[in-house]
């Protein structure tokens, strides 16, 4: 495993700018550019962050000229979920350079300093929402699929009389139990983290709600501002009585009684909301971008999820052919290194890394591009699915990479949402 130190700060670039961590002196300045790239809410939530004490001045960095704020980036702190194995990752937020100041690389090295960063805390990966292909750049690359927001009219009127009210602090328990409730049926999970709901609260970009029924939480959700047709996002539910109940009474919200709801797959709200739904042709694609800084720190903090997946599939292939790997080794390269990992008799062993490996088939083992390792991880496909997409990508033993790297289900609670 790499030595991890905290990033170099501050450090001088071309033409006199520094780069250094944000300051409170800056808040206003900060402000300022992120509202003239951006909009006024986002210097909202740069001040949420900053100024929350489990986030805090060292999340942010700027670039400056003199005392002129010219970029800015920051960091937050994140954790993904894939099966029961958690994974501390880093998500690069409210990003703006002053117009005059364009060119010169300056993002780039606000990237490499939130990367620093955000290995110097532990995450193994990061993800985002982004502009389309540009952080790719920085070496994110498509992973997992954005679900699609469809067209729903309002259900007719239940039984109660459950009452619709913006979320306080105090809610954030019920809202944080109603969610996880929801993203347990998910493969890959990111939930929000207690500092994230705190400031969705509190900022103007979107309004988190409660539905209340006789002093009890029974759903919550998401809208955004009306911009044509009002959006709820992050929907969750106890019920599908209480998930008709939400979709009804946002519903009300909407001028016209219609709303575009984010369709989460498999959950109460889906099952609920399903006859109200315009079930619309897909359109562009849309997906989240994954870092992945280190592949044998991931693979190995992946280690116990897929010894799980190993054995339950062994156990059935074990009961009709005898099969046992016990004593193999199993063969992943990305073609410029490659990871062998020991199968031992209770558990997968430590990984050891090689060189390049240009046709790992011939061992037995998988091949896997880098830029589709994310998708292989944590994406819908798996070993089969992008084998079929992709020459770059297969597996000689492909009984075994198909119960290592299935397709998988998704939910990412992002902090701006992709819509």
């Amino acid at each position: 495993m790499n030595t991890i130190t905290a990033p170099s700060v501050p450090l001088a670039l071309a033409d006199g700018l520094v780069l250094r961590e944000a300051r409170p002196s800056d808040l206003d300045r900060i402000g300022a550019l992120l509202t003239e790239r951006g909009e006024a809410a986002d210097a909202v939530d740069h001040r949420l962050v900053v100024t929350d004490p489990e986030a805090g001045w060292s999340a942010c960095a700027v670039v400056v000229d003199g005392d002129r704020v010219v970029s800015t980036a920051t960091l937050l702190d994140e954790e993904v979920r894939v099966g029961g194995v958690r994974l501390p990752a880093g998500q690069v937020e409210l990003v703006a350079t002053d117009r005059a100041y364009e060119g010169r690389g300056l993002v780039r090295s606000l990237m490499r300093w939130a990367h620093d960063r955000s290995a110097a805390r532990g995450h193994v990966m990061q993800a985002m929402i982004g502009i389309p292909y540009f952080y790719r750049l920085f070496g994110y690359e498509y992973a997992i699929d954005i679900p699609r927001a469809l067209s729903a009219t309002a259900p007719p009127p239940g039984a109660g009389n459950p009452v619709l009210r913006a979320a306080r602090p105090a809610d954030l328990p019920a809202v944080a139990a109603l969610q996880n409730a929801a993203q347990s049926r998910f493969d890959v999970a990111m939930p929000h983290s207690e500092p994230c709901l705190r400031w969705l609260t509190a900022h103007d970009a979107s309004t988190t709600w409660v539905l209340e029924e006789a002093g009890e939480i029974i759903a919550t959700g998401r809208t955004t501002p009306p911009d044509g047709q009002l959006l709820l996002a992050e929907a969750a539910a106890r019920d599908e009585s209480a998930a008709r109940a939400l979709l009804r009474a946002v519903a009300e919200l909407s001028p016209d009684s219609r709303v575009r709801v984010v369709h989460r797959a498999g959950t109460v709200t889906a099952a609920a909301w399903q006859e109200f739904l315009e079930h619309e042709p897909r359109g562009q694609a849309e997906q989240y971008y994954v870092r992945i800084p280190d592949v044998p720190v991931l693979l190995d903090r992946l280690r116990p999820l897929l010894w799980e997946r190993l054995t339950g599939a062994e156990a059935g292939a074990e009961a009709s052919t005898g099969t046992d790997r016990t004593g193999r080794d199993i063969v992943i390269s990305t073609f410029g290194a490659h990871h062998r990992i020991p199968v031992l008799a209770d558990g997968l062993g430590e990984i050891v890394t090689g060189g390049p490996m240009q046709s790992p088939g011939t061992v037995g083992g998988l091949a896997v591009a880098p830029d589709q390792l994310p998708a292989l991880l944590f994406g819908p496909h798996g070993i089969e699915g992008l084998s079929r997409l992709r020459p770059d990508v297969y597996a000689g033993d492909e009984e075994l990479f198909r119960a290592l790297f299935p397709p998988l289900t998704a939910d990412v609670l992002s902090y701006y949402l992709p819509y």
